[in-house]
């Protein structure tokens, strides 16, 4: 074995100490800090509001703007990370860019995979343009008016998003030219960063969509990067955001193929280490490119009840430069449990009833504060089949209330 690949971690709070700053700690970053806590790594975990999911978990927490270059600069200097791994996209990844070149840090997966997936125009251009994966028609504006002639070229309906935006914030389904004014009021609304910039796309007619979470790991003996496919997740939407999730998804042999050969392509691009949600659209045999972020991916909470190591294991170890092992051993579903109001100090009844099926597993988040659509915690199922599973973590999830509190 080369020297090179001889992994070690050291002891948290003390010299030796590998220390791993998250950017971003909502949910999924929590499960990532788990994972890593248990593999004995000293943990950092930032956010714009305190008491965030990952902070709890985390060795320290600090509060900031991490869109705020001087801020997140000073945080990286301070604590002198081995690891950066960014859990959102609302960073200011110029200073990313920076602290890899000078090789301060590595950031997760890279800089360059951070930078091009924070914008839907990146990675658009690189999968489409320098890649020639199959993707939506789609053109970009950052006026009104070159924004309502793009929405002509492409015709209607259309899909508008703002370029820069997480999780369907902004997003909207564009049927006629009458609508076309007030998407562009919505999507300007909607972007994490103020940038002004659409993204305007072809409806594709398809059968459903996937999550393909890819993984980018090293060999434990030669230390190559080799890459593992997840088996497909399938998934519920409702107004751009994730409801229910399930594994495996059936599609066809052909149509596995083709999303995995588009999945390894683009996350070659991407290059470094780690999980990426790779989310495309399939009808029959055909596959397109949707988009894809290099980190865990929302839907990917049912690897929690579904796979030997989670999309959050896998993260951890493959970030590590550890082996990992995509092997599913169920059939899982999961659904998301909305908070359903705008409260602080919220509590959560029917745990024992949720829980009542010996196959049904719950986590509930810990975050500060509740919005109506803000997803406090999700519950989880494994069944002989898909719909099974769905139907039984919808069941768990519906049992679960949330009250408010004085």
């Amino acid at each position: 074995m080369e020297e090179s690949m001889n992994i070690t971690i050291g002891t948290p709070l003390q010299t030796t100490a590998f220390k791993v700053l998250l950017l971003g700690s909502g949910e999924l970053g929590k499960e990532v800090v788990i994972s890593l806590q248990r593999l004995g790594v000293e943990v950092h975990a930032a956010d714009r509001y305190d008491h965030a999911p990952a902070m709890q978990v985390a060795h320290f927490s600090y509060t900031l703007n991490m869109a705020d270059p001087s801020a997140l600069k000073a945080l990286i200097e301070q604590m002198k990370p081995n690891l950066i791994v960014p859990e959102i996209e609302a960073i200011a990844t110029e200073v990313l860019v920076e602290i890899e070149e000078k090789n301060i840090a590595t950031v997760i997966p890279s800089a360059k995979a951070v930078n091009l997936t924070m914008n839907r125009e990146g990675i658009r251009r690189l999968a489409a343009e320098e890649l020639g994966l199959p993707t939506s028609a789609y053109r970009f504006a950052n006026t009104l008016e070159s924004f309502r002639s793009a929405c002509d070229d492409i015709g209607y309906p259309n899909f508008v998003k703002p370029v820069m935006s997480s999780s369907g914030k902004g997003q909207s389904r564009v049927k006629e030219f009458a609508e076309v004014d007030a998407a562009w009021e919505y999507a300007q609304t909607g972007g994490r960063v103020n940038q002004g910039t659409v993204i305007v796309e072809s409806q594709i007619d398809f059968d459903f969509e996937i999550t393909l979470l890819t993984v980018r790991a090293k060999n434990a003996e030669t230390g190559e990067i080799e890459t593992h496919f997840c088996d497909a997740i399938g998934h519920r939407q409702d107004s751009g955001d994730y409801v229910e999730s399930w594994q495996p998804q059936a599609m066809s042999t052909l149509a596995l193929e083709e999303s995995q050969r588009i999945a390894h392509k683009v996350t070659v691009a991407l290059g470094g280490c780690g999980i990426f949600g790779v989310e495309l659209f399939i009808k029959g045999d055909k596959v397109w490119f949707s988009e894809v972020s290099p980190r865990p991916h929302d839907t990917g909470l049912v690897t929690l009840a579904s796979q030997y190591q989670s999309e959050f294991e896998l993260h951890a170890r493959a970030i590590l430069g550890l082996p990992v092992n995509t092997q599913r051993h169920s059939i899982a579903a999961s659904a998301v449990i909305y908070a359903g109001v705008d409260d602080q100090n919220l509590s959560f009844s029917g745990l024992n009833l949720a829980l009542q099926n010996p196959n049904t597993d719950l986590r509930l988040f810990g975050k500060p504060e509740g919005f109506k659509r803000r997803r406090m915690g999700v519950a989880t199922a494994r069944a002989e089949t898909t719909d099974q599973a769905r139907e039984l973590a919808t069941d768990a999830a519906s049992k679960v209330t949330v009250n408010q509190n004085k």
